[in-house]
């Protein structure tokens, strides 16, 4: 009996000295939009695709631009076929992930663009089979406060002026 306490009381004490094996990797997540944005720039549409869940969904800078994956697929191909997309870099990257689902992470990132400038994306990820895939990306434009009720405005003109 006394052996299987002190059994018992190792078993304990082993456990309490152990950390959960975490699967989250920051720079995992990290490489798979490094790789998404470059395969953009450089017209990779196969591996652009690819680096999407079969879910996914898209939203760009437009109201309009709530994408599933093959609609943007669809829509895209034309940039894509011409040689060159969008060119989007990573100026400042935040991910995150919960310990309670090491397999899904989210993040934010202000971006470089040639033609929006300083722009936003967030987006969530899901590592399905060991891979990272993005489940979503949200593509802003962030407005200075100072700007913001004069964009409200030509908004509410341009919508206006598409209605009649």
């Amino acid at each position: 009996m006394k052996n299987v306490s002190f059994l018992f009381l190792f078993l304990v004490f082993l456990a309490s000295c152990t950390k959960p094996i975490s699967t989250f990797n920051e720079q995992e997540v990290s490489t798979v939009l490094d790789k998404w944005h470059n395969a953009a720039a450089t017209a990779n549409f196969d591996e652009y695709f690819g680096l999407m869940t079969d879910n996914s969904i898209f939203m760009g800078t437009d109201a309009t631009e709530y994408w599933t994956k093959k609609q943007f697929m669809n829509f895209s191909k034309p940039y894509f076929d011409r040689g060159k997309a969008w060119s989007f870099k990573a100026t400042v990257r935040h991910i995150y992930s919960s310990p309670e689902n090491p397999n899904i992470a989210w993040f934010d990132e202000e971006l470089d663009t040639p033609n929006l400038g300083l722009s936003r994306g967030t987006g969530v990820l899901q590592k399905i089979a060991g891979e990272w895939k993005i489940e979503q990306y949200n593509l802003t434009v962030p407005i200075p406060n100072d700007l913001v009720n004069g964009v409200v405005k030509k908004i509410e003109e341009y919508s206006n002026k598409k209605e009649n």
